[in-house]
């Protein structure tokens, strides 16, 4: 019997690959950078199985250049970058890689709060250019995080772990927002279920880890910015459209809000240029996922979504869940 033949758009982590390839024809795109969409449309050619990446636009002219893929797996939790209503339409199954990147993803969270607050990137820059001459007791003076009161927007796994961090290890106070109350997680950590309005008006911090959805693109924007504290500070390890670029940059140079941290951004990789030159945000470049154990584990989820389909077996994270009721 053929092995089912599979394209890899980008080496990944971990012996995942190594994997794949004793019971797939792999055929990968080699170099470590993002496959042109180009080399992706001849790679799937011929192909029962795409694995991509975030970076990697799946749409339906891309799924119509072969008829015979049977799975796309996703290194990554989100799926903005994949058509899911055009795949579904094709009966092509969509998997990604939740779980294991959890309290990756919400390490960095709380370590941008902290940096963030405490201006640790302004300090280390104004270091690095020998400027420092001496300890003064207004320098670089920034927030306090302890006790202070975190709004998390989007309570799944990420949004908890951030707040099982906040509250346990630093005493705050958290207040949250999601399509659903969770009356455990209240009990347990003290928090409050609140409409988004008044999250933004009595957060400290806000933390967002929503999906990017029709509905959620630019859910930060002006008239956000202006109901927050002028001492709030935004983290995002989300999606970078939630917050609208632009608007954000105003509200920083204007000081209507103190300061953000973005592990995303709008249009990336393109450089967020309006935020370049403002002291008050960090920017890292989608390392929210990026230790190396993490990475490692998502290549293995997207491989065995991929290895337990042509098995016959029920692959582990299916985003398009209607195609194993419906055939």
């Amino acid at each position: 019997m053929a092995k089912p033949k599979v394209y890899v758009t980008r080496p990944l982590p971990g012996n995942a690959l190594n994997e794949l390839k004793k019971y797939c024809d792999v055929e990968m795109q080699e170099e470590d950078r993002v496959a042109t969409r180009e080399e992706i449309k001849e790679g799937i050619k011929g192909k029962d199985a795409l694995l991509c990446l975030l970076t990697d636009k799946v749409d339906a002219e891309l799924l119509d250049i072969n008829k015979n893929i049977k799975i796309v797996a996703n290194y990554a939790v989100g799926f903005d970058n994949i058509d899911i209503p055009a795949a579904t339409q094709r009966k092509v199954l969509i998997t990604n890689t939740p779980g294991v990147l959890t309290e990756t993803v919400a390490d960095l969270a709380m370590g941008l709060m902290v940096a963030a607050a405490r201006r640790v990137v302004e300090a280390d820059k104004f270091t690095r250019e020998c400027k420092y001459d001496g300890w003064g007791p207004s320098m670089f003076l920034g927030q306090d995080v302890y006790g202070k009161t975190l709004g998390i927007v989007g309570l799944g796994r990420i949004g908890k772990a951030v707040a099982v961090r906040a509250e346990k290890g630093f005493g705050m106070k958290i207040l949250y927002n999601d399509p659903r109350q969770d009356l455990e997680f209240e009990k347990e950590f003290n928090a409050k279920f609140v409409d988004i309005e008044t999250l933004l008006k009595q957060s400290d911090f806000i933390s967002i880890h929503v999906p990017l959805l029709p509905q959620t693109k630019h859910m930060f924007s002006e008239k956000q910015f202006g109901m927050m504290k002028r001492s709030a500070i935004l983290i995002n390890t989300s999606r970078g459209a939630i917050v609208d670029q632009t608007a954000l940059g105003k509200a920083l140079k204007d000081k209507t809000i103190y300061a953000a941290a973005l592990d995303v951004y709008e249009d990336e990789p393109k450089c967020p240029v309006e935020l370049i030159p403002l002291p008050n945000v960090i920017i890292v470049p989608h390392i929210a996922s990026a230790s190396i154990e993490t990475r490692a584990k998502m290549a293995d989820l997207a491989v065995q979504s991929i290895l337990d389909f042509f098995n016959k077996k029920t692959p582990q994270n299916v985003v398009n869940k209607e195609l194993l009721t419906n055939g």
